[in-house]
């Protein structure tokens, strides 16, 4: 009985959720301002393009607005109307505050991408709840935080027949033990968040998106991209026997805008395609782009072939998310890549 219940209530929630987000199509968001932290990074860049794309008005916060690395922004359809870079830090209070003061929402995005612990651990805690509080105090509607599947997946205790979902968190001290200090900041920082959030009741959304690939408009490589670069410049002369959750960054983008928007939204979201092992991911791109080097070899093949573990992205696909398959996203990449002429061929 308890189970239709929560059927029932999660349907309703779904349908009043695809009613919201039509009206809310069919509406002018133009004149809501949203900020965007990190402007100029991966899923960044997308988030802004697709806002402008649907009318907001976008701020935007950048270590430095002249920095040529962030010219991409300014040459997204819409950009000149109704985008604005601001200098912002995340240790800076006061720069934070300055950039989201009289916006409607927040989408934070910055965030250090490091196993340094200094650069990392601090900087990802103390500037999320830095973002929180001046949202906080400015009264915005709604934060959207994007964390990432590294304060979910890092369990080596998990047994492997359980579902991956949102109530799963990565083990502190076996991060700690593995040095893995990006996945620890990660997790720390989600979960001050949440006690941040609860305690100032701030309307706070998590969306937690896996190893980002698609298409860059940023002219920098970012770290995921790297994650499979190696594998199209002949560089890596095997894959390893590992598997890996994948998204597009085109969905990531347009799921932040979702959790945004929806009224049923809540508590954490997974967001991840599907799970592949590095060898599939080499056989999409072998049969994608025969004439690279992409390796065909596992680098242990003594131990059995690592199975893809068990996830759900339920939460998201009941907001009316349709994921773009990971070959499409690995073609888009590639594609990407050789446009920009980080790779030949």
């Amino acid at each position: 009985m308890r189970e239709e219940l929560l059927v029932l209530e999660a349907d309703q929630c779904k349908s009043q959720c695809h009613a919201d987000n039509g009206e809310k199509a069919e509406n002018n968001v133009g004149g809501t301002c949203v900020c965007v932290t990190g402007a100029g990074g991966f899923i960044a860049s997308w988030l802004v393009k697709h806002l402008l794309r649907m009318g907001y008005i976008v701020r935007g916060t950048v270590r430095n607005p002249d920095d040529p690395k962030n010219a991409h922004l300014m040459q997204i359809e819409g950009a000149t109307e109704r985008l604005s870079l601001v200098k912002a830090d995340l240790m800076d209070f006061e720069s934070l505050l300055s950039a989201i003061n009289g916006c409607d929402g927040v989408f934070h995005l910055a965030s250090p991408v490091t196993d340094d612990p200094v650069q990392m651990v601090d900087p990802a805690v103390q500037g999320t709840l830095n973002v929180l509080d001046a949202a906080s105090q400015v009264g915005v509607r709604r934060v959207v935080i994007t964390s990432s599947i590294g304060a979910v997946y890092m369990d080596p205790q998990r047994d492997p027949n359980i579902i991956v979902d949102e109530s799963c968190w990565s083990d502190l001290e076996y991060c700690k033990d593995t040095k893995n200090w990006y996945c620890y900041g990660k997790t720390v920082a989600e979960k001050a968040a949440w006690d941040y959030a609860k305690e100032k009741n701030i309307d706070m959304v998590v969306l937690i998106p896996s190893l980002v690939l698609g298409p860059l408009l940023q002219s920098t490589v970012n770290a995921s991209t790297l994650h499979i670069l190696k594998y199209l410049t002949g560089s890596a002369k095997t894959y390893a026997n590992l598997v890996q959750a994948y998204v597009d960054v085109r969905d990531v983008a347009k799921a932040c805008i979702l959790l945004y928007e929806s009224p049923c939204a809540n508590g954490r979201y997974l967001c991840a395609e599907s799970v592949a092992h590095r060898g599939d991911v080499c056989d999409h791109l072998a049969e994608l782009f025969p004439q690279l080097p992409i390796p065909k070899k596992c680098s242990d093949e003594k131990r059995p072939r690592v199975e893809p573990y068990r996830f759900t992205n339920k939460k998201l696909c009941d907001l009316g998310l349709v994921f773009i398959p990971l070959k499409k996203s690995l073609h888009d990449t590639v594609q990407s890549l050789q446009e920009r002429n980080v790779i030949c061929g």
